[in-house]
């Protein structure tokens, strides 16, 4: 069919997951893909989504009665059935939409409405890029469901902790920067104020251009919390524009203080979550053996 998952996914997935699990997977992946193209009265194949994202394929398809669709496969790892369930409860509010495709639902595929995946906001200048983004997000920010499955803020970075530790403890000098964040993460849980569905992973490149609405938000790690938790890895984006610019410090606090003013976010909560995300990001690209990633993402914790 045509359906080779792009070299930026089969790399991803190793880091992430490892290289047997993602083996399997990827293995697996030809007759998932031929399961779900038969689903919905059959999907024609139009061309995968390249370079694509880090955790899934996605192929741009057509529904039976020609409708443009995007057919997206994840390892469920990835949890692709919250992700749908994230969807389905925005019901198109600020994301894409789901389709409805019950033969679909039991695979861990989603069928997505189709958007423009070559332009995200990172085709923006930043300013503007900053202004859509926090508008997509505000909208995001929504009671969630009732008897939801979803993971919290306080589970995920409790998890995520554990991997800090262990990075500082091969090395040392990482020590200071983890115990801050492991220091303002255990004062933000104590105190978290809200408990609202979040997208979890939100950035510039995961809001693409729509035809239903100017920009729509894709690729959700849901869980729930405060919105600070989710507005701190926007801080980040661009990171590595700003390491390159002899005012990046300066700009990366200014960042903090506009988008917190601009969505009613109490400040020091998100220069707190900006410094925690940061440094397990850090930490975590490390591990996998992204060390310029890992670089980057550390000496921004360090402006902050």
């Amino acid at each position: 069919m045509g359906c080779e998952p792009p070299q930026r996914l089969v790399r991803a997935l190793g880091e992430m997951y490892g290289d047997d699990a993602a083996a399997d997977w990827l293995d697996a992946l030809p007759a998932l893909t031929e399961r779900a193209l038969a689903a919905d009265g059959g999907l024609t194949v139009e061309r995968v989504a390249a370079p694509g994202g880090r955790s899934s394929l996605v192929v741009l398809v057509r529904r039976a009665d020609g409708t443009p669709a995007a057919l997206k496969l994840a390892p469920p790892v990835a949890g692709p059935e919250l992700e749908r369930a994230a969807l389905e409860h925005w019901n198109g509010w600020g994301a894409v939409k789901p389709l409805d495709a019950p033969e679909l639902d039991a695979s861990g595929a989603l069928l997505l409405e189709r958007l423009h995946h070559e332009v995200s906001l990172r085709s923006l200048p930043e300013a503007k890029a900053l202004l859509e983004a926090a508008g997509t997000l505000r909208r995001l920010w929504v009671e969630p469901p009732a008897g939801h499955a979803f993971e919290s803020v306080t589970a995920r970075t409790d998890r995520q902790s554990a991997g800090m530790r262990t990075a500082a403890e091969a090395d040392p000098e990482l020590a200071p920067l983890v115990d801050a964040a492991l220091a303002a993460r255990a004062e933000l849980v104590e105190g978290a104020p809200e408990l609202l569905l979040l997208h979890g992973n939100f950035r510039q490149s995961k809001v693409l251009s729509g035809e239903r609405a100017p920009w729509l938000t894709v690729g959700p790690e849901p869980l729930v919390g405060e919105r600070a938790y989710d507005l701190a890895r926007l801080v980040r984006d661009r990171v590595e524009d700003l390491i390159a610019s002899p005012g990046g410090p300066v700009t990366a606090r200014r960042r903090v203080k506009r988008l917190a003013e601009s969505l009613e976010v109490e400040q020091a909560r998100l220069h707190a979550w900006t410094l925690f995300r940061a440094v397990e990001s850090g930490t975590r690209a490390l591990a996998e053996g992204r060390r310029q990633m890992g670089e980057v993402n550390l000496e921004f914790a360090g402006w902050l």
